[in-house]
């Protein structure tokens, strides 16, 4: 069974907005990173990874205005083989949208488009923050 453990919204501060999350629910800040798409961090409350990010454009976002849109974006489970769930996900009707991250180091994902278009992604190896996944496994 695939586990959910992943959830990402677009946030206008990324700052504020890891304050605000960390202060209300007390989630631990257990990264944060920048590259061609944009910047995120990461809080967890150690079961899942809550990703606060902030795009640089369409290009990983899917969105035409990327820098103004603020609110729930996509959403990760965690899956014993990614093959078999790709299959799975391609049989029911999603379609792949892009990978992120490098599968040898376990920050790896498979993101997918569901029949309406909804982003979620899946991973073999989950997110940091979640089931004993931490930082420094990216590295």
């Amino acid at each position: 069974m695939a586990r959910l453990r992943h959830f990402a919204i677009s946030v206008k501060d990324l700052e504020a907005s890891a304050r605000f999350y960390s202060q209300v629910f007390e989630l631990k800040e257990v990264g944060r990173e920048s590259n061609e798409i944009g910047s995120g961090i990461y809080l967890s409350d150690g079961v899942v990874n809550l990703a606060l990010l902030s795009f640089n454009g369409e290009r990983g976002s899917g969105l035409k205005d990327a820098k103004s849109f603020a609110g729930p974006h996509h959403f990760g489970f965690q899956v014993d083989d990614l093959v078999d769930a790709q299959q799975r996900i391609e049989a029911a009707g999603g379609t792949f949208f892009f990978d992120f991250g490098e599968e040898q180091k376990g920050n790896f994902e498979r993101k997918f488009k569901d029949p309406d278009g909804v982003i979620f992604d899946i991973s073999e190896h989950g997110w940091v923050g979640t089931d004993g996944f931490s930082f420094a496994q990216k590295s």
